[in-house]
């Protein structure tokens, strides 16, 4: 090298001298690549010292380079009874978990399920044959065994000769499956749906003493497998109470599909659990607590090298609701037995008990029936998405409406029942079928014997039309829309707003001319259908002066003391909250009110409510029938809105049994007059 540049030298030298006569030229050009050499081996001194004396700190560097957190689950919040019983707990388990690292390959995980596999066993009766193939090719010895029996193996791309191989194992060629096979690749397919820095149980049912200890001892052999604890809903009280609650997903089954980007974006991973109806998914946000945050190092080989716990993480807070357990088990087997025997094609049974206060429902039960079978099932929830045609209990929302649109006051509301005839068609009042009690009733008397011929005229009145016997019924089709807004003001027809998921605002049926009739149907509560928690706000609505109130069944959330994981301090409150305020004047209130009372009380041999007049404290209720079908076959439906003590309401109670034989008459005030022997007795002593 040293002569190549001496002769260039001289040559550039001789012919710039001879050109230019120049003879500086030569020491010049030696200068500069003298430079040039000096900075040559100043870097190649410092490529040495960087990588014989400063290696092992640029290699440890590079080992902790990637700084990551890892979020652990918490114990979720737990579901109480008013009086603080335990509804919904948590049961823990020992678990063998899984925290898969950063990059992590398949013959990493393949070898990890190997050495787990030997210490514990899992069920594999949902293992399919695909996993199977996945887990054996995920090993690189395999699949070249594989590849060579495949035919053309070797010349495939490789993923095709995979696919084929993947193939050959589902059609059960190619390997002979053991049950230490299936084990094995049953625990490598949890694993590999394991996301990076996330924990998923591999397994949390029946784990053994002997795996705890074995897999402990083991541990650092498989990474990411550790000796842990999960979480199931238990149910202390009975399972009744789910149907109520809800249910949570498991971290196998992860976050529903349904709604899995929208709780992504809310911070969940997939394998995380989380309410999927009703109170559970309702309350979600209070019941899952926050995650604990642990600092992962990960090394330059994407194995974790430290954990470092930032926030141990908090668990969920607690709900205790305003249902009385006791109670509302008592509730749902008095409903239960309210149409057992001699019910024909009765399809089921619903309660509501509420307070008219504060709207806080103190218990809901329901009951489905199978017309064909007899088979009863739990549906406590069809109290609040069941719409039935409820019949003459809506009778109190019909004469307020009259009260407030002034077409009957106070003091002037006497007309006769009398069989109401459109057309030749005739409809009438139970008791009068044919104009034979010759009777004339106030508002409140109407109440009292369910005249349905009283509704009828005042339904005719709010529509503007002036009744003549035998004429048509050229009525506007708006008195719907009057006699449906009176209803709504007292929660019929709509929804009520209770804190559960899936509340339906019942059934409107045609309100056009041609369907003119049925705003007579209307007016008795033979036409539109309502929900059982409907008939409890209205009546809740005229038991507590006109304030048409919220339903709810949580009454606190509550933290979870520190010192013995009782139920902690209450951090919120479920305020009453007024949905809106009845227009009416207190002596319009007190007809109503008034008659209620007489339903039980009164002195009319018609009244229909009179087997409730031995209760105590006193009853106002408004008994329903309602003329329904079953499959083109006539049934009647049963029904009962009430209030105790008449003078100082304290408590509702709302009832509904549909489709019972066309005799049946007492099935709705029999089991009235033990919802309150049973609330008397172990909600409330008597006032």
């Amino acid at each position: 090298m040293k002569n190549f540049f001496d002769r260039l030298f001289r040559r550039r030298s001789r012919g710039s001298s001879r050109r230019n006569g120049n003879s500086k030229i030569p020491f010049r050009l030696n200068f500069i690549f003298a430079i040039v050499g000096i900075l040559f081996a100043v870097l190649v001194f410092r490529l040495a010292y960087m990588q014989i004396f400063q290696g092992s700190v640029y290699k440890s560097d590079v080992n902790q380079s990637d700084n990551s957190v890892k979020y652990g689950n918490v114990p979720r919040g737990m579901i109480y009874d008013s009086t603080g019983k335990v509804l919904v707990g948590n049961k823990t388990h020992r678990a063998i978990t899984y925290t898969k690292g950063l990059s992590v390959m398949p013959q990493e995980i393949y070898n990890n399920a190997n050495k787990l596999g030997s210490y514990i066993t899992i069920p594999t009766k949902t293992l399919t044959k695909k996993q199977i193939g996945e887990y054996y090719l995920a090993d690189k010895t395999n699949l070249a065994k594989a590849t060579k029996v495949v035919p053309n193996g070797e010349k495939l791309a490789p993923q095709a000769a995979y696919d084929k191989a993947l193939d050959m194992i589902q059609d059960g060629k190619l390997i002979k499956v053991t049950p230490q096979m299936k084990n094995a690749a049953a625990i490598f397919t949890e694993m590999s749906g394991a996301y990076q820095l996330s924990t998923t149980n591999i397994k949390t049912d029946g784990v053994s003493n002997k795996e705890i200890a074995e897999v402990g001892e083991h541990a650092a052999e498989m990474p990411g497998v550790q000796v842990g604890t999960s979480w199931s809903r238990d149910y202390p009280s009975g399972n009744e109470i789910q149907s109520i609650v809800g249910n949570v997903s498991s971290s196998k089954t992860g976050l529903p599909s349904d709604r899995v980007n929208e709780l992504l974006a809310e911070g969940y991973s997939r394998n995380d659990s989380v309410g999927q109806s009703n109170l559970e998914q309702q309350y979600e946000p209070v019941l899952r607590g926050s995650k604990s945050q642990t600092e992962v190092k990960v090394g330059g080989d994407n194995k974790i090298v430290k954990e470092v716990k930032k926030y141990p993480g908090q668990r969920g807070q607690n709900l205790q609701l305003s249902i009385n357990s006791k109670f509302q088990n008592k509730l749902q087997d008095l409903v239960k037995g309210s149409e057992s025997g001699g019910v024909g094609n009765s399809t089921g049974a619903y309660a509501v008990v509420m307070n008219p206060k504060n709207g806080a429902v103190i218990g809901m039960a329901g009951v489905n029936r199978d017309p064909k079978t007899g088979k009863i099932t739990p549906n406590e929830l069809g109290t609040i998405n069941s719409a039935i045609v409820m019949g003459s209990v809506v009778k109190g929302a019909m004469v307020s409406g009259a009260l407030m649109d002034k077409v009957i006051t106070p003091n002037s509301s006497m007309m006769e029942d009398m069989p109401i005839d459109i057309g030749g068609s005739k409809k009438s009042s139970w008791f009068n079928k044919n104009g034979e009690a010759n009777m004339s009733v106030n508002a409140q008397g109407a109440l009292e014997v369910s005249s349905n011929s009283y509704m009828m005229q005042l339904a005719m009145k709010e529509g503007g039309f002036k009744y003549k016997a035998g004429g048509s019924l050229n009525m506007s089709p708006n008195v719907f829309n009057t006699e449906r807004n009176y209803f709504n003001q007292f929660g019929l027809g709509v929804k009520t707003g209770i804190d559960l998921p899936g509340e339906t605002a019942g059934i409107q049926g045609p309100s056009t001319f041609a369907n003119i009739g049925k705003a007579l149907d209307e007016s008795f509560g033979n036409y539109d259908s309502y929900t059982t928690i409907q008939l409890a706000q209205y009546m809740s609505t005229i038991a507590n002066g006109g304030y048409r109130m919220k339903p709810h069944v949580v009454q606190n959330v509550r933290s979870t003391n520190t010192k013995n994981g009782q139920l902690g301090a209450v951090q919120n409150t479920t305020m009453p909250t007024v949905l809106n305020e009845i227009p009416m004047t207190p002596a319009e209130r007190n007809v109503v009110t008034q008659g209620l009372y007489q339903v039980v009380h009164g002195t009319n041999k018609y009244k229909t409510g009179g087997d409730l007049s031995s209760i105590s404290p006193e009853v106002s209720a408004k008994t329903g029938t309602a003329q329904t079908f079953y499959e083109g076959k006539p049934t009647v439906t049963l029904s009962l809105a009430s209030y105790a003590p008449s003078k100082d309401p304290q408590v509702v109670v709302a009832l509904a049994i549909p489709n019972l034989p066309v005799n049946a008459e007492n099935n709705n005030l029999n089991l009235a007059k033990q919802i309150y022997q049973a609330y008397w007795s172990d909600v409330q002593n008597k006032p």
